[in-house]
């Protein structure tokens, strides 16, 4: 259940003048059913668009959706249902709203033979959840390898994709040293009528295998954030930017230098507004930390990160970019007896507010990611409340 406090965490720093920035968190009756789990967010307007997985008999498992409006969900539609599907804590479906009307989504589709052989498949809806058109793959390639860890964006009155991309892989599982080929990031653009729009592409050839992407709008085109694997297994987040003459090469957001030999499951989150970008991510070159930096030309370049906190901390990040050029960094802490969400605005500078605990939470995978999105004049969040039998829960908590 939701602790309706907000905790302030001192973090070992003074209290802002402006205090408290959030009003208290109150909960909100979400429409997903018992062992519902892997809630994802997206934003509608002033509103958003929540999706889960429900299951069903056996091995049936359902991607569901419902909207916020005016502090109330909608009676939850059903996107594709199945029973072959590759359900994971870390790599869950998504639906978001392209246009008011045109809706996409995604979901995991194994492959016979092999528990880490699946694929991406996407679907459109032209009437806002409503109905969906039949399954598509936005990859090609055929191969009994890992698809997933994937963002869609709305771009253009199309969707944009991007995803972990398994083909070079020889089909192994290569979450650590392993010696097949390397873990790749690939786009695709889809059309409102479903169909890919020539073919998929690379961004980057050599990824970690299995951290989350994310993906926003600027001004001047998408920009992806990831985490990347050098060649002696250095794990910073990186970021490419799509321009009017195509994708850049990546660029690290910041060089902490984290030398890991197996993936850390814990991917970056990225928010944006014209040419004002802001990523936070987890990372542990000497403890585990979270970090937040700020761009001002499009995810170009960035400032010097700052620290959100260190120590008893799992990550599992997210970011909202407010109207005030400040972010709202939320993050799952490691705290005695029980994990919390917390969520603090930040500066380019440093804290803008105080560190408040939305509702006490597990560090168990079976907990997923916690989300985040701006929606009916303040921070809507949902997660998944584990135990014997999970369940999705959902909050909001007003910007003052």
């Amino acid at each position: 259940m939701l602790v309706a406090l907000l905790v302030l965490a001192a973090c070992g720093r003074p209290e802002p003048p402006d205090g408290r920035w959030l009003d208290e968190p109150v909960a909100l009756d979400a429409p997903a059913a018992a062992g519902s789990r892997y809630p994802h967010l997206a934003a509608l307007g002033p509103g958003a668009v929540m999706s889960w997985l429900e299951p069903g008999v056996q091995d049936e498992f359902s991607l569901r959706a419902a909207t916020l409006h005016q502090g109330s969900w909608s009676a939850p539609r059903t996107v594709a249902t199945g029973a072959d599907w590759f359900i994971n804590w870390a790599d869950f479906p998504s639906v978001i709203p392209v246009t008011d009307r045109l809706w996409a989504a995604h979901w995991l589709q194994q492959k016979p033979g092999d528990v880490y052989s699946y694929d991406v498949r996407m679907s459109v809806s032209p009437d806002g959840g409503a109905s969906w058109s039949p399954p598509m793959s936005p990859h090609d390639d055929g191969t009994p390898t890992e698809h997933g860890f994937v963002s869609l964006l709305a771009s253009g009155g199309r969707v944009q994709a991007a995803w972990l991309d398994g083909r070079q892989t020889t089909g192994e599982h290569e979450h650590g040293h392993g010696t097949g080929g390397a873990m790749t990031l690939r786009g695709a653009l889809v059309q409102p009528d479903g169909r890919m729009q020539d073919g998929d592409y690379e961004l980057d050839g050599r990824v970690c295998d299995c951290c989350q992407t994310d993906a926003a709008m600027t001004r001047s085109g998408a920009v992806v954030v990831y985490r990347d694997r050098s060649d002696d297994e250095i794990r910073d987040i990186a970021i490419v930017r799509h321009a009017a003459d195509g994708w850049s090469e990546p660029v690290h957001v910041s060089n902490d230098g984290w030398r890991i030999d197996a993936c850390p499951v814990n991917g970056p989150a990225v928010d944006a507004r014209g040419d004002d970008v802001v990523v936070a991510w987890f990372t542990a070159p000497d403890k585990p930390r979270v970090r937040v930096a700020f761009s001002s030309d499009g995810g170009r370049t960035f400032s010097k990160p700052v620290e959100v906190t260190s120590g008893r901390v799992a990550g599992r990040v997210d970011v909202v970019l407010l109207a005030t050029g400040r972010a709202a960094v939320s993050w799952l802490a490691d705290a005695p007896g029980a994990a919390e969400v917390r969520v603090q605005r930040f500066a380019r500078d440093g804290a803008a507010g105080a560190a408040m605990t939305i509702t006490r939470a597990d560090v168990a995978r079976s907990s997923g990611f916690p989300q985040m999105v701006l929606a009916d004049g303040g921070l809507l969040f949902a997660w998944t409340e584990s135990g014997a039998v999970p369940r999705v829960r959902t909050a909001l908590a007003r910007l003052r």
